[in-house]
Order: structure tokens, then C-alpha cells, then sequence
């Protein structure tokens, strides 16, 4: 096992259990006692969990949204499937908002080597989509806003301007939660305004989401699912939701 797949391990056993121990970790990944502790130090040091005497606990209060760092360690294979299927419904030459995110993190790393223009919404995917700038590569467009700490995400007046003044082909958005009966739902009223808009300014919306995110419903509302064009999840999703979604018209291709 290679440390990310061990750290994403440790990650979802300590965000499950609440609080776990170095044995019990040293029992679920098979490795040493002394490589379980330095793998909880690198966690610690990158806010993904709490370190405590004989090993860790949880930084997440029930109902939180998981932090960025936690989340990059989750469904990793996933959301690689789901970003290069992603990146395969994108023309050369489109205009593309991209939303804040793990998983449209992984999609900028795909969308950097395109002929295309994207706007992406957070300030990981402005610095992936900033590197090797040059012909054949992908053009950036950098939105004005405030990045809410941690997440990166651009939210604020300036970063609805932008949208507004702005018409885009696809955009591509994260997802906090999506269901057939309550639609696209986030867990922060400004990022929730920033997907509203940002949907409002596309042709075509795209919702990149692993199964983990279906079937479930957070509190900021963004819009019924009728706004959603296609999305592009992994074989966790719950088949139910699927057919629901197929059934309010949302193209869904699984990964």
C-alpha cells in the first residue's frame, strides 16, 4: 500500500469512528507502529485530523462540511474516472467554468493540457491551470472574490460580477450534496450563491460528484435538479437516485 492510498485510509477510518487508535490503525493498514505515527503527524500538519496521546481524533463537528484536506484524501481513483470522463465531454475551444472542489481539482489537471479558456472558482485550480501557460495549453481566466479559508473557494461581490459578466459553454460544478426531490444543495450560503450564478451563466451544466454525494441533502439551496444537464459520478451511486435523476432529466454517465 502507497502512503496516499494508507492516508486516505486512515482519514476515513478516523473521520467514522470519531477517534481511533495507533494499534487499531497499525491492524487496518497492516503497517508499523512507527510508520502509522508519522503518517498522523503528516495528517495532522495538513488539518486533516487532530493528534492525541496513542493516536487521533476527528476534526469535524457533526453536520460540518469535511475539510478540503480530508476530502483530497477520499475517493481519489474515483474522482480521477470521473474527471477524465469530464474532460472528454469538453471540446478543444470551449469556454468552461470550473468549480471549487476536490474533484474539479482533478479536472484542472486535465483541462491545463487543452485548448480551452476556464475560469476556475478556487484558488488550487487557479494555481494547477497557472503552470505551463503557452500554445495548446488551457487559456485562465482568474475571477475576482474572497477564498473562503481552507476550502480556496473564490466566493464574494467580485467573484458574482464576474460570472455576470460573463457567458461560458459548460460549467463544471462540484457537489456538496444532490438529490432527485431537493436538487443541488451546498453547505455555505456564499458558495451556494456562486453555483447559482455560475449555472446561470453557462449553456451547459455539468455536476462532477462521486456516489458519497448522491441521495443526500445539505442546507444552502442552488437549484432543482431540471437546471442539470449532465452528471458524471462513479458506481457508488445509489441506483435509485440514478433513475431518479435519469427520470428529471439529467444525463447520467457512471465511472
Amino acid at each position: 500500500m502507497n502512503n496516499a492510498d494508507r492516508h486516505g485510509m486512515i482519514a476515513q477510518a478516523v473521520r467514522e469512528s470519531g477517534r481511533i487508535t495507533v494499534q487499531d490503525l497499525v491492524r487496518l493498514t497492516g503497517a508499523s507502529e512507527m510508520t502509522i505515527r508519522r503518517d498522523l503527524d503528516a495528517l495532522a500538519a495538513q488539518g486533516v485530523l487532530e493528534r492525541v496521546r496513542g493516536g487521533a481524533r476527528t476534526l469535524l463537528l457533526r453536520g460540518d462540511e469535511p475539510p478540503f484536506a480530508l476530502r483530497a484524501h477520499e475517493a481519489v481513483d474515483a474522482k480521477r474516472r470521473i474527471a477524465a470522463e469530464v474532460s472528454s465531454l469538453i471540446a478543444d475551444g470551449e469556454t468552461v467554468l470550473l468549480d471549487s472542489g476536490t474533484t474539479c481539482l482533478e479536472i484542472a489537471h486535465l483541462l491545463r493540457r487543452r485548448p480551452v479558456t476556464v475560469m476556475p472558482l478556487s484558488l488550487q485550480a487557479v494555481h494547477v491551470l497557472g503552470q505551463g501557460q503557452g500554445p495548446g495549453r488551457a487559456r485562465l481566466m482568474v475571477p475576482g472574490g474572497q477564498p473562503r479559508a481552507a476550502e480556496g473557494a473564490l466566493t464574494g461581490p467580485l467573484t458574482l460580477a464576474s460570472l455576470a459578466a460573463l457567458r461560458f459553454d459548460t460549467a463544471v460544478m462540484g457537489c456538496c450534496a444532490l438529490s432527485a426531490a431537493v436538487g443541488l444543495t451546498a453547505y455555505d450560503l456564499d458558495d451556494a450563491a456562486v453555483k447559482k450564478a455560475g449555472i446561470a451563466s453557462a449553456r451547459r451544466v455539468i455536476v462532477a460528484a462521486d456516489g458519497s454525494k448522491l441521495g443526500h441533502t445539505a442546507y444552502a439551496h442552488v437549484g432543482p435538479a431540471t437546471l442539470l444537464h449532465a452528471l458524471v459520478t462513479d458506481t457508488t451511486a445509489p441506483a435509485d437516485e440514478v433513475t431518479a435523476l435519469e427520470g428529471a432529466g439529467t444525463v447520467v454517465k457512471t465511472v
